[in-house]
């Protein structure tokens, strides 16, 4: 038996504890890090270890209820390969609440660590090349889920999506942000992971321009056939 899908609200609720989580997830690492060593190489392989982990682990638990998209970015290429009936007001919600989220993730991220929360990231991240290392990660993620879902093994998502993300820590020169939401909370952290309040715009720019790339990319490579979605909110979950 098909149990029906969760309610918008509750939808809502698991898209705002699941970027919470995840920025916890890398602000915090972050943190740690510059705590642990001044080596460069060494703090970036820690955030990029528990943000890959973290986010792995926090798909294949909320990805049943509302998706786990956790990203703007994410929500609007969902949106626009469906659009289905009333879907733009459920896209409103869940950015509204993975933006909530993001900022209370950081926040709280800065008070585990007994930092005062609300201080202003002051890391400058406007430079072209990062912007362009940003579009870069984010075409690459749209790639990644957009591709998962043509191919039918949305199931995938958790190993595929964090891995990805792990990996483009490292390869892109932006250190792949690629979500606008965890980018706005990050600027409430100023720590190896923050970005400073005037980077931002720039840096949303570029993360658009390359979700756009990205629906490009799989619609050359599988066509604009509409694929297998993702796991509905709940439609996975059976009894009986």
């Amino acid at each position: 038996m098909r149990m029906s899908p969760p309610a918008l609200p509750r939808r809502a609720a698991a898209e705002f504890i699941g970027t919470g989580a995840l920025v916890a997830v890398i602000v915090g690492s972050g943190i740690r890090a510059d705590s642990l060593s001044q080596d460069i190489g060494v703090r970036l392989l820690a955030n990029a270890t528990a943000s890959a982990l973290g986010l792995g682990l926090l798909i294949a638990l909320i990805g049943p209820l509302s998706g786990a998209h956790f990203n703007p970015v994410v929500t609007l290429t969902a949106w626009w390969s469906r659009r289905p009936a009333g879907g733009a007001a459920e896209a409103l919600a869940y950015i509204g609440a993975q933006l909530a989220g993001a900022v209370a993730g950081a926040l709280l991220a800065e008070a585990m660590f007994g930092r005062a929360p609300g201080a202003w990231a002051t890391e400058s991240r406007a430079a072209p090349h990062l912007l362009l290392g940003e579009a870069v990660a984010t075409a690459g993620l749209v790639l990644v889920v957009q591709g998962l879902r043509h191919i039918g093994r949305p199931a995938l998502a958790p190993v595929a999506v964090a891995g990805y993300i792990g990996a483009a820590i490292w390869f892109t020169s932006s250190g792949s942000f690629a979500n606008p939401a965890a980018t706005v909370g990050r600027t409430f952290s100023d720590s190896f992971t923050g970005i400073a309040p005037a980077s931002v715009p720039a840096f949303a720019a570029a993360q658009l321009l390359g979700m756009l790339l990205g629906m490009v990319l799989a619609g050359v490579l599988y066509g604009t056939e509409r694929g297998a979605d993702e796991p509905n909110p709940a439609e996975a979950r059976r009894t009986g």
